[in-house]
């Protein structure tokens, strides 16, 4: 997954704005991780009122506070702010452990392309790997809430080998009766640049498009 930002850097949301600028830190924040490309803009109604639902998300999966073991969960803020002083006011009161593109970096706009982004906002979801897992999660996100990850762990095979027995490292038993049907539902697709597909999600409400944005 390191590979996506691979010559970029990532800048934690945290007072100090840490910099994950080398290829060991960027592996150590996303590899064997589910990563959340949350492509928004602070002046998009749409992205101002979904913002605390994924904050409400991110942080109940992640923080200690309410999960013993945060998830393996990863969410890069892919900025469409018009300016980087609207960038940073959406930014302030979201989660410390989020990550951002710094807003001079273009990848912020080839990310759109190369995820074929439509509308804001959009919360594409990639297995480890790199595959696209959803190409939009937002609106299982406000129905399912934090139970989408059960969904996306078991669909993309996210394995935290720290609870298993060693020798049942290289062949993990089935973790549920109903991971076959969570496979079926989640079919993985390969990342093609350029390429178009359908929404994974049912976003028929009123969200912002985002023709001319990449």
């Amino acid at each position: 997954m390191a590979s996506l930002f691979s010559g970029h850097i990532l800048i934690r949301n945290n007072s100090d704005q840490d910099e994950l600028d080398t290829e060991a830190e960027l592996s150590h924040r996303l590899d064997n991780r589910l990563v959340l490309l949350f492509f928004g803009a602070g002046l998009c109604p749409q992205c101002q009122a979904f913002a605390p639902v994924l904050r409400d998300f991110f942080v109940r999966l992640t923080d200690e506070f309410y999960v013993l073991r945060a998830a393996q969960l990863a969410l890069v803020y892919v900025s469409q702010d018009p300016t980087e002083e609207q960038q940073d006011l959406f930014l302030r009161d979201m989660p410390k452990k989020w990550l951002f593109l710094p807003f001079e970096d273009d990848l912020r706009r080839d990310l759109g392309r190369q995820f074929s982004v439509e509308r804001l906002p959009t919360v594409v979801v990639l297995k480890p790997g790199g595959d696209v897992l959803t190409r939009d999660a937002t609106d299982e996100i406000r129905r399912l809430g934090p139970a989408c990850f059960a969904n996306w762990q078991e669909a993309a095979e996210v394995l935290d080998r720290s609870f298993l027995q060693p020798e049942d490292l290289d062949d993990p038993a089935p973790r549920s009766l109903t991971e076959p049907l969570r496979r079926r539902k989640y079919r993985l697709e390969p990342t093609a640049r350029g390429a178009r597909g359908p929404a994974g999600g049912d976003n028929s409400g009123a969200e912002s498009g985002a023709e001319g944005l990449f």
